[in-house]
């Protein structure tokens, strides 16, 4: 009787895993047909439109030659598969770090250097959000956007601030010629004055 229980605990304990393991090739099946619905489904906008750099920040490219790739990267983010996005936003890291670390004098100031954070804080989060084990299309998707705000910020905040410099320059500039100006004029009415004197 004893031996009845026992050989019959072994069969149902091996109809219970055979049962499983005969149900594991399903769910594997499953997993892989979601993947390859995943890289038919497309991400965000195709072609965001990203201010243009001033031609001062074009000019600095040689210096950051890393910015006009960034700038490429990130407006052709959109319309992307999953496989694509993961590998863009490898670059992107890439490429964020590299602008962290490459950033010209004439640039380097807080509010550019905080715009470029804001950049990298929004390339993180897509990069962990294309690189989940479940993704979700519509904060992929709201990621991509908000990747795409923080670049414009930063392009913008660029151009402003070498506007702002050639603002200043031309500003410097006119007060020394009005200096200038200031001192012919002095110096002639002084002339003047000397010659009268001379002439009394």
């Amino acid at each position: 009787m004893m031996k009845n229980t026992l050989c019959f605990k072994i069969l149902a304990f091996l109809v219970f895993f055979g049962n499983n393991a005969c149900d594991a090739p399903p769910e594997t099946t499953q997993e892989t047909e979601n993947a390859v619905t995943n890289t038919s489904i497309r991400f965000g906008t195709n072609g965001a439109i990203l201010p243009e750099l001033s031609e001062n920040v074009k000019s600095l490219i040689t210096q950051w030659p890393v910015l006009e790739d960034f700038k490429d990267e990130t407006a052709t983010m959109g319309g992307k598969n999953l496989e694509q996005l993961r590998a863009k936003t490898e670059r992107l890291r890439t490429q964020t770090d590299s602008l962290g670390k490459k950033i010209p004098d004439t640039l380097n100031t807080k509010l550019v250097t905080a715009r470029l954070l804001v950049v990298k804080t929004r390339t993180e989060l897509l990069y962990q959000q294309v690189h989940r084990d479940r993704i979700d299309s519509a904060a992929v998707t709201n990621n991509i956007e908000e990747l795409n705000i923080a670049v414009s910020n930063f392009i913008n905040q660029l151009n402003e601030k070498l506007q702002k410099d050639d603002i200043d320059f031309q500003r410097k500039d006119d007060e020394k010629k009005e200096i200038e100006k200031q001192k012919r004029f002095l110096d002639s009415v002084f002339r003047a004055e000397l010659q009268d004197k001379t002439q009394k």
